[in-house]
């Protein structure tokens, strides 16, 4: 068992998107892996170096920290000390004819209020119109998910608005309102908008399970019915769709946002 550490001297999320995304090229390795952020002193990394050295087996460390002095210390650890950022600095300093800052948490700060603001009006609208709530909004939206219920619909619809600041709505698709017999009519007048999600009946009767044991809702031959006819659904009316069971949200938004293989995305969907 490897022991991977994600060290930064912010909130440690780049560090950890890196470091995970060049351990997914190793296939199934098994590792145990820690985030430890807000290592902005000398003394901090210090404490760390003890603790790597009290480890039976040399630890893997991927780290984006900022300081010179830092870093330095860090270094001196008995690890593997990945730098995740510096391979790229010079090369982009030469291009850009700029030098980098050296303020920590940089990446993270707001830098423009408006496209701040933008993003946080995108996720109030991806609330207000969750699950079917308020479809008189859907002229507002860039992006209608349906998809049978527990599809992925609610954490994709917010991902893309605090990703990306994407207006997205969500409509279910139920057994229960004949939504699965045909497009529903609140959802018809924006059919070029409307982007399918689907999953394993497999892992639809799963999750299921976990939120509503009892009753029909979560038995398998209902999440097969309710799956199959919402696919066909989606084929009928050439809706695209994506298949949910084993893909990240991550993976699951840039497959909506490039659904035409392009390169273009939704009027307000940008990285903020």
């Amino acid at each position: 068992m490897h022991r991977v550490f994600f060290v930064s001297d912010h909130t440690g999320v780049t560090v950890e998107i890196l470091g995970r995304s060049l351990l997914a090229r190793f296939g199934s390795l098994e590792a145990e892996l820690s985030t430890r952020p807000f290592v902005d002193t000398v003394a901090k990394a210090r404490d760390l170096v003890a603790e790597f050295a009290g480890s039976s087996e040399r630890p893997i460390v991927f780290t984006s920290i900022t300081s010179a002095e830092v870093l330095d210390e860090l270094r001196t650890a008995p690890a593997l000390v990945l730098d995740v950022v510096e391979p790229f600095l010079g090369r982009l300093a030469e291009r850009l004819g700029v030098a980098p800052e050296a303020e920590v948490g940089a990446f993270h700060a707001i830098r423009d209020v408006s496209r701040y603001q933008a993003r946080i009006a995108a996720v109030e609208f991806a609330l207000t119109t969750d699950d079917g709530l308020r479809a008189q909004q859907y002229a507002q939206a860039e992006i209608i998910l349906v998809g049978v219920s527990r599809s992925g619909k609610t954490p994709t619809s917010l991902y893309l608005a605090m990703a990306y600041g994407t207006y997205v709505a969500n409509y279910p698709l139920t057994s229960d309102d004949g939504s699965l017999e045909d497009l529903p009519e609140v959802v018809r007048p924006f059919r070029e908008r409307v982007f399918g999600l689907t999953i394993e009946p497999g892992r639809l009767h799963q999750i299921r399970r976990e939120r509503r044991p009892e009753g029909h809702y979560a038995s398998l031959e209902r999440c097969r019915h309710e799956v199959a006819a919402a696919e066909a659904l989606f084929r009928r009316h050439a809706i695209p769709f994506v298949d949910t069971t084993v893909r990240s949200i991550e993976e699951i938004a840039a497959r909506i946002l490039h659904r035409d293989g392009g390169d273009r995305a939704p009027l307000r969907s940008r990285m903020l």
